[in-house]
């Protein structure tokens, strides 16, 4: 999403020193001292910047990164063919080349839609798992699974014939995913189960291979909640990370539309995972449509690590706009997108809002209370802990409204809003006209005063008042060291 100013057009976030705005002190010879090897906002944020990451590619899968590659594979627009693209960061996969490693034949069986393809590591061997339609019944949906031996999943000539995962109703299934947990092999996926009126369940069995499941599956979720029966009764789209001694799982409910929406099933990694007592189910969405950033039914995602190896990065899809004509499934303008994934402090991950374009996306904490964030509450800046509202503390610095070397900075879940001093207080507030608002909404991004690793916001408008943390508000004063220096995290 862009954002028109009436005063001019903001950029893009700065991805570094020269683009945020970070000035740099003199030695006292006067000569331009060398700077420290600072991390760049983008670094700090971890995860990639473009939004769309690649365009008309829903369902998106992106693997660990392997051998110095990540591999991405998603649903194409015309449901006919399985993609793989690599790059050696999680950024470059927009701009990677494709490659067509399968496509549907041209009657029978697979000759429907395919949907949904996941691309897996196991035991050396790449496995793209996907659904598949039939040619005189394009949602007779089953799964299937295909094997390649080659090193690279993009030569088409490692892959072996498909083969269907077999489960014990012959009913619409599909989005299966597959996970390892001490020393076993998972299989999770959506089915029709016959008798039970819903569109799909989530079930989970054990693997005796990567083809096949053992046993009678497990159903872990059923769609009962208001949010997943909207449209249609869907749990759909699993996606499992295992952090803080629990399994989460991620999933998604309702129509494809804008309704489309993400929950999470969690257990305690201890626990049976074939015992449906074992998962517990969020009471409401942990992703939803953002009419502020303009993020139109968000779901099916995957999880990966960042090239850091730390950062745990969520992609996923969404739509840039609302109404949709036709059906939805066969708008073309799902888009895959990525975007940090943070952690409470109790260990639960932390999902925000599907975020708009713009640069990096970074939280500030009070040098003199590392453990607390600023955040935004009725519009008003103030400094607190235990934040669960994430996207009420996150912010992009982007080019000063007042021009000449300053920042401003952008609400990421309210983009039309900016950091302003108001009186001795700071808000968020809408964009005005005018050189006043400008100067209050405009700072000169310094090294911090207490340490150069972190910054420290000069108002440009008043030169020598400083963005101050005290007790739990922030407000401006003279520069005071550690009340004036905020980390970036």
């Amino acid at each position: 999403m862009s954002i028109h100013l009436t005063r001019r057009t903001l950029l893009r976030g700065g991805l570094g020193v020269a683009a945020t705005g970070l000035v740099l002190p003199a030695t006292a010879q006067g000569a331009q001292a060398a700077p420290a090897p600072v991390a760049t906002d983008a670094e700090i944020y971890g995860a990639p910047t473009t939004n769309p990451l690649v365009w008309q590619r829903a369902d998106p899968f992106v693997t660990p990164r392997t051998d110095g590659l990540y591999y991405f594979t998603a649903s194409v627009p015309e449901y006919d063919r399985l993609i793989v693209r690599a790059a050696p960061t999680i950024e470059g996969l927009g701009g990677a080349a494709e490659a067509v490693v399968w496509r549907r034949p041209a009657s029978g069986r697979m000759g429907g839609h395919i949907w949904a393809p996941e691309l897996h590591r196991i035991d050396g061997r790449w496995y793209i798992y996907f659904a598949a339609g039939d040619s005189d019944n394009v949602f007779r949906i089953r799964m299937y699974v295909m094997e390649s031996v080659a090193a690279d999943p993009r030569e088409e000539s490692g892959w072996s014939a498909p083969r269907q995962i077999v489960t014990p109703w012959d009913s619409f299934a599909l989005d299966s995913t597959t996970f390892a947990h001490d020393g076993q092999r998972y299989l999770v996926w959506a089915q029709s189960e016959p008798e039970i009126s819903t569109n799909s369940n989530l079930y989970i069995a054990r693997m005796t291979s990567p083809f096949a499941i053992a046993g009678n599956p497990a159903r872990i979720a059923t769609p009962t909640r208001s949010w997943e029966v909207q449209g249609f009764r869907v749990n759909e789209g699993p996606a499992v990370i295992k952090r803080n001694g629990r399994i989460f799982m991620t999933f998604s409910a309702s129509a494809t539309d804008a309704r489309y929406c993400m929950g999470l099933l969690t257990a305690d990694a201890r626990a049976d995972l074939l015992d449906p007592a074992t998962w517990s189910k969020s009471p409401d969405p942990v992703f939803t449509t953002n009419e502020q950033t303009r993020q139109y039914g968000p779901g099916h995602n995957s999880f990966t690590v960042a090239e850091d190896g730390e950062t745990d990065v969520m992609i996923y899809h969404a739509r840039d706009y609302r109404d949709i004509v036709g059906d939805p499934l066969y708008d073309p303008n799902r888009h895959a997108r990525a975007q940090r994934l943070y952690w409470h402090e109790d260990g639960t991950p932390l999902f925000g809002v599907p975020v708009g374009k713009g640069g990096p996306i970074l939280r500030l904490s009070p040098a003199d209370a590392p453990s607390t964030f600023v955040r935004h509450y009725a519009y008003l800046l103030r400094v607190d802990s235990k934040v669960r509202e994430l996207a009420d503390s996150q912010f992009r610095f982007v080019p000063g409204l007042a021009g000449d070397g300053t920042v401003s900075i952008q609400s990421v879940n309210f983009p039309d809003r900016f950091w302003r001093l108001d009186g001795t207080t700071i808000r968020i507030d809408p964009v005005q006209d005018g050189g006043g608002y400008a100067a209050q909404a405009s700072f000169r991004r310094l090294p911090g005063l207490a340490n150069s690793n972190g910054v420290s916001l000069e108002l440009a408008g008043r030169p020598g008042l400083y963005v101050c943390h005290d007790r739990g508000t922030l407000t401006v004063g003279r520069r005071s060291g550690s009340r004036s220096t905020f980390w970036l995290s």
